[in-house]
């Protein structure tokens, strides 16, 4: 039998609805579903802002990576889904905030649409807990 699965939940109405977990452990890798800027009254954060957008983001991953027993510091790739690239200097902002120190691998890609319209940007991240962790 494989290794125990720990999962995290934001309590997002899509996790029950679509079927998957805010974030997902097992052994010492951990992988963070797509996170948008969605609010705890489930309304989109800073419509139109796509920087207030993408510290929502990180701030609803970093709570479950914690909820798994990781932390920002364990990041090793993220992954920022926006929909207007030309905006990518707002969300590498945020992201080199919170990963100023962790320098994890990084990709930023277009896409057409998300979920939501409001939403601008959705965030992936990965992560892999040491013993140094």
């Amino acid at each position: 039998m494989g290794e125990a699965r720990q999962s995290a939940s934001s309590g997002n109405k899509f996790e029950s609805q679509i079927g998957f977990s805010r974030a997902l452990r097992v052994g010492d890798q951990v992988a963070v579903s797509g996170t948008a800027p969605v609010g705890d009254d489930g309304g989109t954060v800073g419509v139109g802002d796509l920087y207030v957008q993408t510290v929502r983001c990180f701030d609803i991953a970093e709570r479950a990576l914690a909820q798994v027993g990781a932390s920002i510091g364990d990041v090793v790739r993220t992954r920022i889904m926006l929909t207007d690239i030309t905006r990518w200097a707002e969300a590498g902002q945020a992201h080199s905030e919170r990963f100023a120190d962790v320098r994890p691998a990084s990709t930023f890609i277009e896409v057409s649409a998300l979920i939501d319209p409001d939403w601008l940007v959705e965030i992936e991240v990965d992560a892999i807990v040491t013993a140094d962790s």
